[in-house]
């Protein structure tokens, strides 16, 4: 008997780019042959309500209340909206670049209070380009729109979550219960349209629904609720990020009104073990499950029988888009940081390079839940032909590797892998501020398409990093970020303040140190969020080592993850929020750095113990030039041309070599003797890109010294080192 699978993600995640959950199960399901359709219900409903007949419906919805003075005006100039709606929404798809020139014109958008801000970032399209500019403009349209939505049509609607309130922290299921009870919203209705047209067409047996956050818990159980009514015989299963951390201690029995099963963790084998299960093809008393909520007898049962043992990542299979809508994905530009713009503008496959976190140390982190406890790497080969496969079949080359941190090793091998393969891609990862991110890593990963890299800094102050079991500390972080910017990746860093027993000193302390990183020019980006203590990391397992104290033991029979807690210190962290974001978007574009930190905030702050040349004195600081005999040697560049002449001097001639390379943008040449120069351009043969075996350090120099000797004076000469600026790296 063959059964057929429905995967959805609901509304709403990313408006750019698919949530990749249901392609990699469906991937997974390719390897089994089992029929799977998916669908990303989230862009079907936005595409349907952003579009003229969606706004005409939208405009017509009865009014219960008076409205803002924006609203109205919203309102008033609905036939402008209906207008230009599906022009606008095919433009931020991709199909209509020139109405850019007509966007930025100014007298093309019908405008309300979204658009009070552009004075204010005026400054900031300055190194923007038309399309980037009509983008702006445009998501400022849509915003206005969605002010609109939520005065007047749904309380709940967000681009990118939807009644997030309902999802966030529900230790009981008490108020999404009643809210499931009463009448579906607008945007429901929207959503349960889409889905009975999915339904009616794939007629599943098994109906999957991945909850990746708390913005979209609300639509899967508004989703799941609708199927139960109307195809009972259809079993529903939820997994994803949100029952993987909030889900683990359910115990009230009317989720399962909704829902059969609800699995934790890796879904591969969860899933095709629910599969043999409906299937009939098991007897139900020889039935077993793998990390499985079901119903049992009138209770909530945890099943976690089956002994078999999860897939390896290289048998997972590569992650399949077929049947999302990837064409029509919309690219919007929300604010002007630089990394959240790349969340949300263009399309990216993504991938990751190792199951869990290499490192699975940092105490704010859920390092006892499998999915950063248990780490896999996949194998640099197989990365890069899942690569390629992706490439073919989506018609994208831009991945994004969503990895806890990629590893520093895997990376290197993955670059090189796609050098050797001549393929195009564009890629940005998440990382550690690992000390082997070196200067010449970090040109390898640029020279292989890598754009931009994020990472946490979390609490610029080493005692705090030390209490976090970061493994960094702020010296190391300055000195890495200086080398992917000086190879031309993006840096951005995620910080954190309100860490346990942070004095107001550290705080201000770590803001001067961010100050001096971006006047420095070696970090772009970053993002301030407050410290939450959640159930399943150090802190929250063990709360006394860290000076904090729970309000309550109590776990709700719901969702439990984020703790309400009560800091030692007594300090009130969360009055330093807006001081320290508004700061920093005004570093991040490289000004205000002659600023008191005092100016940022409205209540007294200590003066700063950090030296203003703190950063200064850490990059200038001379490392110890010591080359590894173990690392690997690699030439990016062509094969040099190569002529010979005669040089004399004093009476005295020799043979002398000249060694010409191109690169993309510059022709450049290096002299030395003959015999040397032959030597180089015959190692630059045996060491490039292209070839498969690896030379090591002790291989150049054992190479060099079976005819000649001093490998060292001529490996740090003046020739060589200007090599090392074109593609001769030492890794």
């Amino acid at each position: 008997m063959k059964t057929e699978l429905f995967i959805i993600t609901p509304p709403f995640t990313q408006l750019n780019t698919p949530y990749p959950a249901s392609a990699y199960i469906k991937g997974f399901l390719n390897t089994k042959n089992i029929s799977a359709t998916q669908a990303d219900l989230g862009i079907e409903v936005i595409l349907k309500m952003f579009s003229k007949n969606g706004l005409t419906s939208l405009f017509a919805t009865p009014l219960t209340k008076p409205l803002s003075a924006n609203s109205k005006r919203i309102l008033a100039l609905k036939n402008e909206y209906l207008k230009t709606i599906d022009t606008v929404i095919h433009f931020l798809q991709g199909k209509n670049p020139t109405l850019a020139l007509q966007i930025c014109s100014s007298d093309f958008l019908p405008e309300a209070s979204r658009f009070s801000q552009l004075e204010e970032l005026d400054w900031a399209f300055g190194a923007m380009g038309t399309q980037d500019k009509a983008k702006h403009l445009a998501t400022l349209y849509l915003e206005d729109l969605s002010d609109y939505i939520v005065e007047c049509v749904d309380e709940n609607f967000g681009f990118s979550r939807y009644a997030e309130r309902l999802g966030r922290s529900a230790n009981s299921f008490d108020e999404l219960y009643t809210t499931l009870a009463q009448a579906p919203s607008y945007i429901d209705e929207l959503l349960i349209s889409i889905l009975k047209e999915h339904i009616e067409k794939v007629q599943p047996e098994l109906f999957l629904i991945s909850v990746p956050f708390p913005g979209n818990l609300y639509s899967a159980f508004r989703a799941a609720q609708w199927v139960k009514k109307h195809h009972p015989q259809i079993k529903i299963s939820m997994g994803g990020g949100f029952p993987n951390t909030e889900l683990r201690s359910l115990s009230d029995t009317r989720v399962f009104e909704f829902f059969d099963f609800i699995t934790l963790d890796d879904g591969e084998l969860p899933i095709e073990l629910l599969i043999e299960n409906i299937s009939g093809r098991v007897p139900k008393e020889m039935q077993l499950y793998k990390r499985t909520f079901l119903l049992e007898n009138g209770k909530v049962v945890y099943r976690n029988d089956s002994f078999r043992k999860d897939y390896k990542q290289a048998d997972v299979g590569t992650p399949d888009y077929s049947g999302l809508l990837l064409d029509q994905y919309i690219s919007v530009i929300e604010i002007v940081n630089p990394m959240h713009r790349m969340w949300s503008d263009g399309r990216w496959n993504k991938l990751t390079m190792a199951h869990g976190c290499y490192w699975g140390k940092c105490t704010f982190c859920d390092i006892s839940l499998d999915y950063i406890k248990v780490y896999e790497p996949v194998q640099a080969k197989q990365i890069v032909d899942r690569i390629e496969e992706l490439s073919i079949k989506t018609g994208q080359n831009g991945f994004h590797f969503v990895d806890e941190a990629a590893p520093p090793a895997l990376m290197r091998e993955v670059a090189l892998e796609i050098l050797r393969r001549k393929l195009a891609v564009t890629w940005w990862t998440n990382i550690r501020f690992e000390k082997s991110f070196t200067a010449d890593l970090c040109l390898l990963l640029k020279a292989s398409g890598c754009i931009a890299v994020s990472g946490g800094l979390e609490v610029a102050s080493d005692r705090l990093l030390k209490l976090i079991e970061k493994g960094v500390t702020v010296e190391q972080v300055a000195r890495v970020t200086r080398n992917f910017t000086e190879a031309g990746i993006m840096v951005h860093a995620y910080l954190m303040y309100g860490y346990p027993t942070q004095t107001i000193q550290e705080t201000v302390d770590s803001l001067e140190m961010v100050r001096q990183l971006f006047e420095a020019g070696i970090l772009q980006s970053g993002f301030w969020h407050q410290f939450a203590m959640t159930a399943h990391s150090p802190v929250g397992l063990y709360p006394e080592k860290f000076g904090v104290i729970k309000d309550s033991e109590i776990i709700g029979t719901f969702a439990n993850n984020d703790i309400n807690y009560t800091d030692r210190t007594g300090i009130d962290h969360n009055k330093f929020s807006f001081g320290l974001k508004k700061s920093l978007f005004n570093f991040m574009h490289g000004i205000c750095f002659d600023y008191e930190l005092q100016d940022w905030f409205d209540f007294k702050i200590p003066r700063t113990k950090i030296p203003e040349d703190f950063i200064e004195i850490a990059l200038n600081e001379d490392q110890q030039f010591n080359t590894k005999p173990t690392a690997k040697v690699v030439w990016l560049g062509n094969n040099p041309e190569i002529d010979y002449f005669t040089k004399t001097k004093k009476g005295n001639s020799w043979e002398m070599t000249t060694l010409t390379f191109h690169d993309k943008k510059q022709t450049f040449t290096i002299q030395t003797n003959r015999n040397e120069g032959e030597w180089l351009s015959a190692i630059l043969q045996k060491i490039s890109i292209e070839r498969e075996k690896v030379y090591t350090f002790a291989d150049v120099k054992a190479d060099f010294e079976t005819g000649m000797e001093n490998f060292e004076l001529f490996w740090y000469s003046k020739p060589v080192n200007n090599l090392r600026e074109f593609g001769l790296l030492v890794l």
